[in-house]
């Protein structure tokens, strides 16, 4: 279990280092066999990913029962909906990256690029602005993220599920970095080219 809460802490403080969150915002959490059955490893509320302890990560089962001290993040519910539904899931992390969230927050889309697998939509999967920390919003996310790794959130952020948490992690670097490829062709684009 140490193991696993070290993971927590550790990919927490690198989202944060490369800029993927900032202040308290975005969560993350892992799935691990526990001896009565899956336990969730959760950053808390309103506390830096940049700031963590081993005390600070809160322990749950699959229905939300808080198996150890503190509070998990607001976004719980969201997390264990998605693990509910998808069993080949183990890491969530949830960013408000810049990029990827500006584009959450206009009417462009990210394209899918290469990396992201088969490409068998062009756009990456996204749901309609829902309360953050609603029920709404947990269910939305679970059933929207459907059989995909990427959600968008509208006027939100992103979320990106993995076989494990390093997995997770790497695909919202990846989503960050389209992102901002599409962004700067986007303004490359509207630049009429006067050389």
């Amino acid at each position: 279990m140490k193991k696993n809460i070290s993971e927590v802490i550790n990919i927490s403080n690198d989202i944060y280092d490369n800029g993927l969150v900032s202040g308290k915002a975005g969560n993350i959490s892992a799935r691990f066999k526990g001896e009565n059955g899956d336990v969730i490893a959760i950053t808390p509320t309103l506390k830096s990913l940049s700031q963590l302890n081993e005390e600070d990560i809160v322990l749950v089962d699959l229905d939300g029962n808080i198996l150890t001290k503190g509070k998990p993040s607001s976004e719980v519910n969201m997390h264990l909906e998605i693990y509910k539904k998808r069993s080949d899931v183990n890491g969530i992390v949830h960013t408000h990256s810049p990029y990827a969230t500006g584009f959450a927050h206009s009417s462009k889309r990210i394209k899918r690029f290469e990396g992201f697998g088969d490409v068998e939509t062009p756009f990456l999967a996204e749901i309609e602005y829902e309360k953050p920390g609603s029920y709404e919003l947990a269910k939305n996310a679970s059933e929207g993220l459907g059989d995909e790794d990427v959600l968008i959130l509208k006027k939100h952020g992103v979320v990106c599920v993995g076989e494990n948490l390093k997995e997770a992690e790497l695909l919202a670097i990846f989503v960050e970095e389209t992102a901002k490829t599409q962004f700067v062709t986007h303004m490359l684009n509207s630049v009429e080219d006067i050389i």
